[in-house]
């Protein structure tokens, strides 16, 4: 969800991950497209492929938060940011938001309906139920009972 703020502020100690494959899902909400396009493929790939947890400085490095702070400051620097933002004309934040935003809101809507459809199929297969049951039991899922429910080799 991060992905769609325009302001992000993490604090020094804040922990990040990308769970879907370790749940046996796919990235949603357009993740799959924005965060290639904004990290580039091959930081995308391990954060998404091995869903290691990363963080807050590693978030800051690729992107994903605007600024870390220290926990204390944390609230205070969000309502300065919001406080801010109130005091700046409405329609020139809006328009620039818009023209900001315009290219990757059509990528975004695209490659979220794609993820909808695998989000969708996935949640049906095998290795989706054996993640969540593993998580609900607190045991490490067990992926080699079944056969690979996706559609061939890996690409």
């Amino acid at each position: 969800m991060l992905t769609h703020f325009d302001f992000v502020y993490a604090a020094e100690h804040t922990r990040f991950q990308m769970p879907f494959v370790n749940l046996a899902l796919v990235p949603e909400l357009g993740t799959s497209y924005w965060l290639p396009a904004q990290i580039g493929y091959l930081a995308a790939a391990e954060l998404v492929l091995l869903a290691l947890p990363f963080d807050s400085h590693r978030a800051a490095e690729l992107g994903f938060v605007t600024r870390v702070v220290a926990q204390a400051d944390l609230m205070p620097t969000a309502l300065d940011t919001a406080h801010r933002l109130t005091r700046q004309p409405v329609g020139a934040v809006r328009a620039s938001k818009r023209l900001m935003r315009r290219v990757l809101g059509a990528q975004m809507a695209a490659a979220s309906e794609l993820e909808i459809r695998e989000y969708a199929s996935g949640l049906q297969s095998h290795d989706a139920k054996e993640a969540l049951t593993a998580f609900f039991e607190k045991r490490q899922p067990d992926f080699t009972r079944f056969k690979a429910t996706a559609g061939g080799p890996l690409q």
